[in-house]
């Protein structure tokens, strides 16, 4: 993990192929770093310009003292150069954005490249064939995808490491729509130094990361990375997302990144051996994400479900009782103190059917005897915002309740825009929302089974 932090945490950021055309990959990434709020010094370097985007260029990066990060965005052919100027220069560590080495089978480069790199083993390198490090609080934006294109998170909990820069920033793009917080997004590319292990072991002591994603194609080191993914599943969750299970997947990865799939009933396996969770799509990848970094470990499997919308709780028993949990029965005497402010048609046995006529204050009430009742393990709120009685205030009591992290709580919600509005306002708290049972009940499932992992649960 030796010299990581200078990715993260740089002072100074030298771009290499920084260009006054607009559309130019090195004119984005100034932009973004701009964009982004760095606060540190951030140096174009073109020997063919004097300024760029208002800051003065050098026309190598030798003439740059004590550099942090150098971002490399020229043609491949030249990068082996690059490198050794940059390693003269003495820079911490270096991202390779350029494209063009052993993914495309352009070995004779990706040779020199390498050989280049040993030049400096303490020089640290990022790629080649990525995007390189997002990291929103400190205005650390190396991607070469434009603010207007692509979107990006609000800070979070979750720190997410991609071999794929096309499913990352997806990812980012879609995960800035929906409001989830990142903390740190890596794009590692072709991996020649810096690899998926060592960053599994940098993000588990990072304090920020309270949850980890993998997205990963290739097993080079397969042995390597599920023995450390094991010892950090200990401390942090990992939830990974395996491209190349199928035979034809097998073979875009190897043409995709150079890298060697292996085959998927052994992977599966082995991430089941390691304590890694395994994601089926983007959105379960999220999904577990999203509740394993915002909720407290549970100490059962026994779920309260308190709706609004009969049909919609019928949907979620299935869903739970189909992933293995089970429904909660209240206690008696919290059952009693809710039925003095339900309607006398309200439901109340293992669902808590609070009717068309709930309130908000009927939605905390029950939460609250939810959260103290030794019947109950984690708690599913579905709240369908349409009927009238229910005001805006429901969102920001969830929030609080939330916040006291005594039991699990997430929320299902569905309908149009005014409902992901106010979902949107719960994201932005760390209160996981979902629109359909079938993903809540999935999450809480992998919530239940890295609790079990974890010995918080009561046999």
């Amino acid at each position: 993990m030796k010299g990581l932090d200078y990715f993260f945490f740089p002072k100074k950021v030298a771009v290499i192929g920084a260009s006054e055309k607009a559309n130019k990959i090195g004119n984005v990434i100034m932009k973004n770093m701009i964009k982004a709020g760095f606060k540190g010094k951030l140096i174009p370097v073109n020997p063919k310009t004097k300024k760029i985007l208002g800051k003065k260029c050098v026309k190598t990066v030798k003439e740059i003292n004590n550099l942090d990060l150098a971002v490399i965005a020229v043609p491949a052919k030249i990068v082996p150069k690059i490198i050794r100027e940059c390693g003269q220069a003495k820079t911490k560590a270096v991202i390779i954005v350029s494209a063009g080495f052993n993914e495309v089978g352009n070995m004779t480069v990706t040779k020199e490249l390498f050989k280049a790199m040993q030049e400096f083993p303490d020089m640290r390198v990022l790629g080649p064939n990525c995007l390189g490090i997002l990291h929103v609080k400190k205005g650390i934006d190396t991607l070469f995808l434009p603010y207007e294109r692509l979107g990006r998170t609000p800070h979070g909990r979750i720190s997410f490491a991609s071999q794929s820069g096309a499913v990352g920033s997806t990812l980012i793009d879609w995960a800035s729509m929906k409001s989830y917080g990142i903390n740190k997004f890596i794009s590692f590319g072709n991996a020649l130094d810096v690899n998926v292990t060592e960053l599994l072991e940098y993000l588990n002591k990072d304090k920020e990361t309270k949850v980890i994603c993998l997205y990963i194609e290739g097993l080079e080191e397969g042995r390597k990375l599920l023995k450390t993914g094991k010892k950090v599943s200990k401390n942090t969750p990992i939830v990974v997302l395996k491209g190349g299970v199928t035979e034809a997947g097998k073979t875009a990865a190897v043409s995709h990144t150079g890298s060697i799939a292996g085959e998927a009933r052994v992977v599966k396996a082995a991430f089941k051996q390691s304590h890694m969770v395994e994601a089926k799509s983007f959105e379960q990848l999220f999904n577990f994400a999203r509740v394993l970094s915002n909720e407290p470990l549970t100490k059962g499997k026994k779920v309260q479900i308190i709706t609004d919308g009969g049909g919609y709780a019928v949907l979620a028993a299935d869903a739970l009782i189909e992933n293995g949990l089970e429904l909660a029965l209240m206690e008696k005497k919290n059952l009693n103190s809710l039925k003095k402010i339900v309607p006398v048609f309200a439901e109340l046995k293992n669902v808590i059917d609070l009717t068309g006529d709930a309130t908000t204050e009927m939605y905390k009430k029950a939460t609250e005897l939810a959260l103290k009742d030794k019947n109950i393990d984690m708690i599913l709120l579905i709240v369908l915002f349409p009927p009238p009685l229910l005001d805006k205030n429901i969102v920001y009591e969830i929030i609080k309740l939330h916040k006291k992290q005594i039991k699990p709580i997430i929320v299902v919600s569905a309908s149009g825009n005014y409902t992901e509005s106010q979902k949107k306002i719960m994201e932005k708290q760390f209160v996981p929302t979902f629109t359909f049972p079938k993903d809540a009940a999935e999450s809480l499932k992998a919530l239940y089974d890295y609790s079990l992992f974890r010995g918080k649960v009561k046999r």
